[in-house]
């Protein structure tokens, strides 16, 4: 695994206070509203052991890619045309911080297990303000767990800072289905509920809302302004043990930008070598052919959230998606690439440095297909953090550490700029069919 970067470790020690959650208070009285149907880096801290009562508890263990399971863990094209992307890939903790000893663990078929240990979280390494999760779970009886949204790594207050939706028995003051400390969904709502069993929790957080079901039932909603805008995702552990899979997200609130005949509303171009770049509307979308140049957006993004849908020509074509560029100059920006090559058809080797790497600062540890059929990349920027998905599987995360500089070539930038399309050279042909994105709060 590689280390934790210093700014993650310095928000970790920022952070530091007793782990919140899963308090015996009484709720605090909310607002009732009718029910209306819900729409549908491998950073782990790297702890000394610790003993506990059941024995010592050693830091999760470093896990050999293997490319088969990450490649079946790309969603199927429903999911990914509905924005879905894993959290968890079945196989590693890449994207997870694991703050608190306990014995986090990868089981077979794709399950993250937590048996015992000091009350933990497994959190995400980004930040992310709204969206929809999904989350299947099964615990046993008496297991006190949850699953955390908008918190820090050290959730302080759960009724003030973050949602904290509990997964504790009957006689929780929080129930399964409870938000702690905000709203309780009494055992008898929930019907025949077996927690040995596996369950699926559908959330959508958006502003101060959120929605709850639970196996397809709608069983809570709230309007709470006393929450953070932003934050992690995390699984906690408290006692008992809980397993999790198929932790997926999509966001919330994209907008098109266009990429038809009515290209040139959203789109500058600008070439290295006159007549050598071009833009042509297809049937499917926009395709980019010829030299180096670049689509430029009329409009900067700082932090954001992008999701796009192309396809290559062939595996060599290279193009990438550039960001916080500098306005008008030529590809000077943090470069998000598109290109699908590798070396004796092993997808752990990308011949350069593969689709969705973050170019010469973080390669992609897996290439996600070759790219000849429609291709699903998700783009976060969040500050200094960065992380790509390919086909829905989590493929480069980078925490961008340097120095300032108003060139991302040579240090940090997070002053918003255009988005850029690349044309890299005589023999790119890519066709981008969708672009999406929203700006999220830093």
């Amino acid at each position: 695994m590689k280390p934790v970067s210093l700014a993650i470790c310095l928000c970790l020690l920022s952070s530091l206070s007793l782990l919140g959650g899963c308090r015996n208070q009484p709720p605090k009285p909310s607002p009732e509203a009718p029910p209306t149907q819900a729409s549908a880096g491998e950073a782990t801290m790297k702890a000394e052991e610790v003993l506990v009562d059941e024995g010592p508890i050693a830091p999760p263990q470093e896990i050999e890619l293997n490319a088969e399971s990450l490649l079946a863990a790309q969603l199927t094209p429903q999911q990914l045309e509905q924005g879905w992307v894993r959290l968890f890939d079945g196989q590693s903790l890449y994207g997870w911080l694991v703050v608190g000893n306990a014995d986090w663990q990868i089981a077979p078929e794709g399950v993250l297990r937590v048996t015992r240990g000091e009350k933990s979280f497994l959190c995400t390494s980004f930040q992310i303000p709204n969206y929809e999760l999904q989350v299947d779970f099964r615990s046993d009886a008496k297991t006190n767990s949850g699953i955390f949204m908008r918190c820090g790594p050290q959730p302080r207050d759960v009724g003030l800072d973050c949602f904290e939706l509990n997964i504790a028995p009957a006689e929780n003051p929080f129930p399964t289905g409870s938000l702690v400390e905000r709203k309780k969904v009494e055992p008898t709502e929930l019907g025949d509920f077996d927690p040995t069993q596996w369950h699926t929790y559908l959330v959508r957080v958006s502003g101060n809302q959120v929605t709850v079901s639970l196996d397809g039932k709608l069983i809570l909603q709230l309007d709470d302004a006393h929450v953070s805008p932003t934050g992690h995702i995390s699984l906690q552990h408290n006692e008992g043990q809980v397993e999790f899979r198929n932790v997926l997200m999509r966001p919330l609130e994209l907008t098109e930008l266009k990429l038809g005949e009515d290209w040139e509303e959203d789109w500058t171009l600008s070439e290295k070598e006159p007549d050598t770049f071009k833009a042509t509307p297809t049937e499917d979308g926009l395709q980019l052919t010829g030299g180096s140049g670049q689509l430029q957006s009329k409009q900067a993004f700082g932090n954001f959230l992008l999701q796009a849908r192309y396809t290559l020509a062939s595996p060599e074509v290279n193009s990438g998606i550039f960001f916080r560029c500098i306005p008008d100059a030529l590809l000077d920006g943090y470069e998000c690439q598109v290109n699908h090559a590798v070396v004796d058809g092993d997808p752990l080797r990308p011949l350069d440095a593969g689709a969705g790497a973050i170019f010469r600062r973080q390669p992609a540890r897996v290439v996600m297909g070759d790219g000849s059929k429609p291709t699903y990349l998700t783009l976060l920027a969040s500050g200094p953090q960065m992380d790509t998905w390919v086909n829905g599987v989590l493929v480069a995360e980078f925490n961008d550490t340097r120095e300032p500089n108003e060139n991302p070539r040579k240090g940090l930038r997070l002053e918003a700029g255009p988005i850029a399309l690349q044309g890299h050279d005589a023999t790119t042909d890519v066709t981008f069919q969708s672009l999406k994105i929203v700006e999220i709060a830093p």
